[in-house]
């Protein structure tokens, strides 16, 4: 059972913050027609309903009509919602069980009223309350236009059904703003409640295609790449090779010399191939920077790069800087709910310290290097574990973990030695 519970805790940390809105709007929907049966109808049992068996028993029928329809009402908040999302249809069958209990309440309300069952203040409550749970779905299915106009029928079947149960006066006229009242707080807590949900889902959904957008221009870019690499030089050995071909079986000796020509484009292409693919993995720390500005901010967080360019930084340190940087930017898109990322390099006479900080991280974010930070640990070049081991190269060390606050924090330190890092440079 222990083990049961911190397995339940585990997942609703994990859940995204979205998550946990969508589910707390879910279940506020569903609770709100609980309150209101629960506080208007069992308000007047205390004192409003007479203690006399035929009005106490319509009153308890109708208090279990209503129960019965906020259970209905649950069920169709989920589909209800669908249809607000655009997402599903609503099977027009679902509201024919509801709309019958509505007209039974009805009836029960008048019953109630006709043998002065219930006094005026106790009879207005229950008039807001009897088509509470009808209209908690219908808001969420029809224009607003259309909903103000089906209110306004309710009004006047309940009217009509209280005048004909003998209710006159001032008690009558009260009810009609009554009950509009009560559609009225529907309308104004649910539908903008749903719109907000709504637009928070579908901003992350454009978060998510911009992020992938980003990824694959940088795909692209690659592709392209490498089409100018290979296609030329590709094109010329089909071409010397056809010559080739063609002078060997004319016996001349000339295509011995295509061969070799062939030979040597070959070789240059596969360094040409080294170059680009080097160039992609091992970029210099600016153009990082740079690259993870931009999809950072396509992926809708806001990044801000501060202190130096490390232009001046040597090669390695700036080639081992750079895949903190690609890796922590990874991170960024892939764990927690950033809207806040700032990239900070600082620049001494004794060590360059690389910052990356963000917001929205998860509140269980790991630091170890088992793979639960999000990272890949296995292999070089991959995740946490791979960045210390390219760090520790140069006698760097890298630190990451939570900083309060909802706040990831990751640091790269490489101490600022001239002699280590022109030997690595050699070594390349």
């Amino acid at each position: 059972m222990l083990t049961r519970v911190r397995g339940w805790r585990r997942g609703w940390q994990e859940r995204s913050k979205l998550e946990r809105i969508d589910l707390y709007t879910r279940l506020t929907m569903s609770v709100i027609p609980w309150i209101f049966t629960l506080s208007w109808q069992l308000v007047p049992f205390a004192s409003g309903i007479r203690h006399a068996p035929l009005p106490l028993a319509l009153g308890l029928a109708l208090l279990l009509v209503c129960v019965a329809q906020c259970v209905l009402s649950n069920r169709n908040v989920r589909p209800s919602y669908a249809v607000y999302n655009g997402t599903a249809d609503f099977p027009r069958r679902r509201m024919i069980a509801p709309a019958a209990l509505l007209l039974v309440g009805q009836g029960l309300l008048a019953a109630l009223a006709a043998v002065d069952g219930v006094d005026p203040p106790g009879l207005l409550m229950m008039a807001m309350n009897v088509p509470l749970a009808l209209v908690m779905t219908q808001v969420l299915l029809v224009p607003v236009r259309t909903f103000l106009f089906q209110s306004l029928g309710l009004v006047a079947l309940t009217v009509g059904a209280l005048a004909a149960a003998g209710v006159r006066g001032g008690l009558l006229a009260g009810v009609a703003p009554a009950t509009l009242f009560g559609c009225l707080l529907v309308l104004i807590s649910i539908r903008p409640s749903a719109w907000s949900l709504s637009v928070m889902w579908q901003a992350e959904e454009a978060r998510d295609v911009q992020a992938r957008l980003a990824v694959a221009e940088e795909r692209l870019r690659f592709g392209r790449d490498m089409h100018d690499v290979l296609g030329r030089n590709l094109a010329v050995i089909a071409l010397k090779s056809e010559l080739a071909m063609e002078l060997a079986q004319r016996g001349r000796p000339e295509a011995v010399d295509q061969m070799v020509e062939v030979q040597r484009i070959a070789r240059s292409s596969q360094q040409e191939v080294r170059d680009v693919v080097r160039g992609y993995r091992e970029a210099d720390l600016s153009t990082e920077l740079a690259g993870a500005k931009g999809v950072l901010r396509a992926a809708g967080i806001e990044c801000a790069v501060v202190g130096d360019s490390g232009a001046e930084l040597p090669a390695p340190v700036q080639a081992a800087l750079g895949w903190v940087v690609r890796e922590a930017a990874t991170n960024v898109l892939r764990h927690g709910d950033p809207r806040r990322c700032t990239i900070r390099l600082t620049a001494s006479a004794h060590e360059v310290v690389l910052d990356v900080e963000n917001d929205g991280a998860p509140t269980a974010t790991a630091t170890g290097d088992s793979g639960s930070d999000g990272t890949c640990s296995g292999g070089s070049g991959s995740g946490l574990p791979g960045l210390r081991e390219r760090l520790v190269l140069l006698d760097g060390s890298l630190e990451a973990g939570p900083a309060g606050d909802g706040t990831f924090r990751l640091t790269a330190r490489i101490p600022r030695t001239e002699s280590r890092t022109a030997l690595l440079e050699e070594r390349r």
